[in-house]
C-alpha cells in the first residue's frame, strides 16, 4: 500500500512538473511572438517612414521641375539630401534584419585585418558629436595611453558594435553625458560606454539581449529594430569577447565588452586608397568597352549613366542570352553581370562565354543583391573575376574597372584638369578656411551640420550672424550657397573644426 502511495506521488509531481514546465514554455512561446509581433508592426513603421520620404521628396522634385525649373534648381540640393539620407536609413534597418538572419542560421563569419583604431575612434566621435549637442549632452573619448593605434580584428563589426552602444546612449539620455572609455590590458581591448540616461530595470536586463526585445522606453520611442543589442551582443562573442550590462533606473546605464588584442604594424595599412571623385578617362588611353547585364531597366541605366560621360563604350543587354550574343559580336573588354535575370541567369552566361573564348578574356564583375558571404565561391567558380553588392557607390565601380582593365583616371583636385577658374575658386577656399578657423567652434559646429544637411536657410543665418565681423568671408560663403556647393561649406567647415581641435 505505501508503495502505491509512494508511487502515486511521484507520478502526481512529476505531472505537476510536466505541467509546469509546459506553462512556462507556452508563457515564453507566447511572450516571443508577441515580441516578435511588435517588432514586425515596429518595423514596418520603421520601414515607411523613409520610404515614404525617398517617394514624398522624389514627387516634390518632379512637381517643382515642371511648375518652375529655377526654383528646382535651388531646392533640389537639399531634397536629394533628404532622399540620400533616407536612403542611407533604410538601408542600415534592411542591414539589422539581414545580420540577424545570419546570425540564427549560424552563417556569420568575421574578416579580420590591420586597421587605425584611433581613426576608427575618432570618426565615430565625429559622428555622434553633432547628434549629442543637438541634446545638449556631454560627449566624452578617454582613450587610455595602453590603447595601440594599430589593430587587427574585424573592423566593421566593431565599428557596428560601437555605433549600436552609441547610439542607444544619445537616444535613451535627456540630461547629462555619454562616456566611451577604450583601455587595453591583459591582451584585451575593453571597450564601455557609460551614459547618464533612463536606466534599464532588472526584469527588463533579463531580457536585453533577446533577439526583438524592446525596454519600455524603447517603445516609447518608437524607433529601431530591436535588433540592436542581440547584434552587439552576437558581433561580441564572434571577435572573441563577451558584452554585459550593469545599469539603474534614472541612474543610467554601462555596456562593456572586451575583445582580444592583436596589434598590427603600420606598415601593414600603406596604399589604402582615399576616396578621390572621378571627372573621366585621362587621354592617350583605348576606347574601352564595357558591357552592362542586367534584367532591370533602372539598374542598367544607372550603370550607363555613370560609365558613359566618364568616356567608356558602353551597350546594354536585359539578359544572359543577349550578353553572350553581344560578346560575340563586340568583344567588350569588361561585363558587369547581374547574376539573377530571366531567359537565362550570370551564372551561366558567364560559363558560355568562358568555354568559348578565343582571344583577349573579358573581365567580368558580378552584380549581387545578396547578403551572404557564402554566395562570394559560387560566383567565382562560375568563372566570375570578381563582385560587388548592391547597392554600390560609384566610385568602387570606377575602383574595380581601374584594378582589373589598369585604366588610368583624372580626379577632381588634379592640377591638370584645373582651369584659372579652379585655381581661383581653390585659392579662395584656402583664404575661407584661413578665415573660418579664427570663428569660435560652436559657430563653426552648427555651419557644419546646416552645410551637412545642405539646409540654405540655416547656412544664411549663420552667415548673417558674422557679415559685420567677417564680411569678406560671409561674402565668399554666401557665394558658395547661391551656387550649391553646401558640400564645399561642409568639407571646409570639418577642416577648420579639425585644426581647431
Amino acid at each position: 500500500m505505501g508503495t502505491d502511495i509512494t508511487d502515486r506521488k511521484r507520478s502526481e509531481e512529476e505531472l505537476a512538473q510536466k505541467n509546469f514546465d509546459l506553462e512556462a514554455a507556452k508563457q515564453a512561446a507566447e511572450s516571443a511572438n508577441q515580441a516578435k509581433s511588435s517588432f514586425l508592426a515596429n518595423m514596418s513603421h520603421e520601414l515607411r517612414t523613409p520610404l515614404n520620404a525617398i517617394l514624398g521628396f522624389t514627387q516634390v522634385m518632379q512637381r517643382d521641375l515642371k511648375r518652375d525649373p529655377a526654383f528646382f534648381q535651388q531646392s533640389a540640393a537639399a531634397n536629394l539630401q533628404i532622399v540620400q539620407n533616407s536612403g542611407e536609413h533604410l538601408l542600415s534597418l534592411i542591414n539589422d534584419v539581414l545580420d540577424m538572419d545570419k546570425i540564427e542560421a549560424g552563417r556569420m563569419e568575421i574578416h579580420l585585418h590591420a586597421f587605425n583604431l584611433y581613426g576608427l575612434l575618432q570618426s565615430l566621435e565625429e559622428m555622434f558629436r553633432l547628434k549629442a549637442q543637438e541634446k545638449d549632452l556631454m560627449l566624452i573619448f578617454e582613450r587610455m595611453p595602453t590603447v595601440p593605434q594599430y589593430v587587427e580584428t574585424d573592423e566593421a563589426k566593431l565599428r557596428q558594435i560601437l555605433i549600436n552602444l552609441l547610439g542607444n546612449a544619445v537616444k535613451f539620455t535627456v540630461t547629462g553625458s555619454i562616456t566611451l572609455r577604450v583601455s587595453a590590458a591583459n591582451q584585451a581591448l575593453t571597450f564601455a560606454v557609460q551614459d547618464t540616461g533612463l536606466g534599464i530595470s532588472s526584469e527588463e536586463l533579463k531580457q536585453l539581449f533577446l533577439p526583438f526585445y524592446q525596454t519600455s522606453s524603447g517603445r516609447k520611442s518608437q524607433t529601431g529594430t530591436g535588433l540592436g543589442l542581440t547584434i552587439s551582443k552576437k558581433f561580441v562573442e564572434l571577435l572573441g569577447g563577451t558584452l554585459s550590462v550593469t545599469s539603474m533606473p534614472e541612474q543610467g546605464s554601462v555596456f562593456q565588452f572586451d575583445i582580444p588584442l592583436k596589434m598590427a604594424a603600420p606598415i601593414a595599412l600603406e596604399g589604402i586608397p582615399t576616396y578621390r571623385s572621378v571627372v573621366k578617362l585621362a587621354p592617350d588611353q583605348p576606347t574601352y568597352r564595357i558591357l552592362v547585364v542586367e534584367d532591370k531597366w533602372e539598374s542598367r541605366t544607372l550603370l550607363v549613366k555613370l560609365l558613359e560621360p566618364m568616356g567608356f563604350d558602353v551597350r546594354e543587354a536585359q539578359n544572359g542570352q543577349e550578353a553572350v550574343k553581344i560578346w560575340e559580336d563586340w568583344q567588350p573588354h569588361l561585363i558587369w553581370m547581374d547574376m539573377r535575370m530571366p531567359v537565362m541567369d550570370g551564372y551561366e552566361a558567364t560559363q558560355r562565354i568562358r568555354a568559348h573564348v578565343k582571344g583577349q578574356a573579358p573581365a567580368i564583375i558580378a552584380l549581387t543583391a545578396s547578403a551572404l558571404e557564402q554566395e562570394k565561391a559560387t560566383i567565382l567558380s562560375a568563372g566570375c573575376n570578381d563582385y560587388l553588392r548592391k547597392p554600390f557607390r560609384d566610385d568602387l565601380i570606377f575602383d574595380k574597372i581601374r584594378e582589373h582593365l589598369g585604366v588610368q583616371y583624372i580626379y577632381a583636385g588634379d592640377d591638370r584638369t584645373s582651369t584659372p577658374s579652379d585655381r581661383a575658386q581653390s585659392d579662395s577656399n584656402a583664404q575661407i578656411l584661413k578665415s573660418m578657423t579664427l570663428l569660435r567652434s560652436s559657430w563653426i559646429k552648427q555651419l557644419y551640420e546646416a552645410a551637412t544637411f545642405a539646409d540654405a536657410e540655416r547656412i544664411s543665418q549663420l552667415v548673417a550672424e558674422i557679415s559685420d565681423t567677417e564680411p569678406q568671408l560671409a561674402i565668399a560663403l554666401l557665394k558658395l550657397v547661391k551656387t550649391f556647393r553646401c558640400d564645399t561649406i561642409s568639407d571646409l567647415a570639418e577642416a577648420a573644426i579639425a585644426q581647431q581641435s
